[in-house]
């Protein structure tokens, strides 16, 4: 059974940093495209990081670049999200996604390319 299992999430004030992981079983890890995606009350999903299967290539979304880094450690098949300098626009419900047998150097950010979902973890960042 494929399972994604975030933690990290909290609560946090503006300025402030958290940092998520994402840990999948069932999969072979190595060979997944993963990403971080965020649903905020009353929006639309939006990814806000991916990464290719080897961790060489990253995507991130104009609204948290240079704050978020995303990174991966295939050895302990987990995947993580450093946000620093948050703001209350951040406050959202964050998510892992894993997209298997990824195309070597891909990253995506569609949410249709992701076939495997965490149960999501609260960000709230207070001003």
């Amino acid at each position: 059974q494929v399972q994604l299992v975030e933690s990290g999430g909290g609560l946090v004030q503006a300025g402030g940093s958290l940092r998520l992981s994402c840990e999948a079983s069932g999969l072979t890890f190595s060979a997944a495209a993963m990403g971080w995606f965020r649903q905020a009350p009353g929006k639309e999903r939006e990814c806000v990081a991916g990464i290719s299967r080897g961790g060489g290539s990253v995507y991130y979304s104009g609204s948290v670049k240079g704050r978020f880094t995303i990174s991966r450690d295939n050895a302990k098949n987990t995947v993580y999200l450093q946000m620093n300098s948050l703001k209350p626009e951040d406050t959202a419900v964050y998510y892992c996604g894993a997209r298997g047998s990824a195309l070597s150097g891909r990253f995506y950010y569609r949410e249709v390319d992701y076939n495997v979902w965490g149960q999501g973890t609260q960000i709230t960042v207070s001003s």
